[in-house]
């Protein structure tokens, strides 16, 4: 597989010379000063593409092409914005860009609790808790109907964790769970005057009625659209499991498994209608075999993302070393060099470490903890590369 790198573009304090210098072949970006539902110009392609061919390396994999929320949810002006996103994949096409990567997750993507949990070596990784989560949901928040989606014991830990907490506390909650979290779809929910909870609560309002059955009908719509333009410039378009792969905030999830990756296949059963395959999302849900799923789905995975997670008592989970967890990464790549061997792949969510603490790198991307992962997971593939070759694998 080739070796890539999320890169967030010329602001990013880590350099295109830096990654050439630790064996990164592709960069894996977006035009992130694009809101979700502009057309991407040809021009500012180009120009973001020259610059990472002058560094030796290339533009392998658009993360990503978003969504405008309107799409998702069906309003009238979608076919507008549906447009607009052909336009994009289009100039991106012509510009020889051919792996796209999105996802269909309503309001909000990657969910977790905390950012900074600290582990025994002294490093740091990202973390779901559970009962931080409903805390959140049904007492900052206050989301109508919230405490249906929690057990009584859960609801009596909630109210004892939030009689506790302090302002600051809370403020780093509400920080964690949306506000960095709607930076990373290339949206601001926090001006400095609104407030960010509730300019969320409207964002969720948006949903109400959207069941996963119109969701899906609605991802049905988008892809008969937009695939054949992808198939016109030999485009695959990769949809990304969501993170994590259960419902929140009462949303409807519909790329959380082994039936939902097939549902969104054959609704528009094409080459060019693609899934990447994040280890990580999947491997968060107790329901998902990882290996199983990347056998099922090998065929029909353009990109991977190699991440892993450990799942903990009560629902809770953190992002796991690249050697461990759930995510099976071994056995994964040995299917995935096997089948999808020239597939571009990146290294995800590696832990922060070293001095890369006193760095504000956006949650999970920090320089070291990727670095060290790339050097794992390069490992991994070089043994199973020997075991191709070998005949024993």
């Amino acid at each position: 597989m080739e070796k890539t790198w999320r890169w967030f573009g010329a602001k990013d304090i880590i350099t295109l010379d830096m990654l050439r210098q630790i064996g990164v072949e592709g960069i894996v970006t977006a035009l992130y000063d694009v809101p979700p539902g502009e057309v991407w110009a040809s021009e500012a392609i180009y120009s973001l593409k020259d610059h990472i061919e002058q560094a030796g390396l290339h533009w392998s994999v658009v993360e990503s092409l978003p969504l405008a929320e309107e799409i998702k949810y069906g309003a009238p002006e979608r076919d507008r914005l549906i447009e607009n996103y052909k336009a994009s994949l289009s100039n991106l096409g012509k510009a020889g860009i051919k792996t796209i990567c999105y996802n269909f997750m309503p309001a909000i993507d990657w969910v977790r609790t905390d950012l900074h949990r600290k582990l025994p070596d002294g490093t740091y990784t990202l973390y779901f808790d559970k009962i931080r989560f409903a805390c959140f949901d049904c007492m900052i928040l206050q989301r109508e109907g919230a405490e249906k989606d929690y057990t009584t014991e859960e609801l009596e830990k909630v109210r004892l964790l939030y009689n506790r907490m302090t302002e600051d506390e809370k403020a780093v909650l509400i920080d964690t769970i949306i506000v960095k979290t709607q930076g990373f779809i290339h949206r601001s929910i926090s001006d400095g005057k609104t407030d960010p909870v509730q300019a969320f609560k409207k964002l969720l309002q948006l949903y109400k009625g959207v069941s996963k059955i119109q969701l899906r009908v609605n991802l049905k719509y988008f892809l008969e659209r937009v695939i054949p333009v992808a198939e016109e410039y030999g485009i695959t378009l990769c949809i990304h499991p969501d993170d994590p792969p259960f419902p929140v905030f009462g949303l409807p999830r519909i790329v959380t498994g082994e039936e939902d990756i097939e549902w969104i296949l054959d609704a528009v059963d094409s080459p060019a209608n693609g899934l990447a395959f994040c280890t990580g999302s999947l491997s968060a849900g107790i329901h998902n075999d990882v290996p199983a799923l990347a056998c099922r789905f090998a065929g029909r995975t353009g990109f991977a993302h190699l991440r892993s997670t450990g799942l903990l008592p009560g629902g809770d989970f953190i992002e796991a070393s690249h050697l461990e967890g759930k995510g099976a990464l071994i056995e994964v790549i040995r299917i995935l060099e096997k089948q999808r061997p020239h597939i571009p792949m990146r290294v995800d969510h590696g832990r922060l470490m070293l001095d890369d603490v006193e760095k504000n790198h956006n949650p999970g991307y920090s320089f070291y903890g990727r670095m060290f992962a790339l050097a794992q997971v390069e490992g991994i593939m070089a043994v199973v590369q020997d075991e191709i070759e070998s005949g024993k694998c």
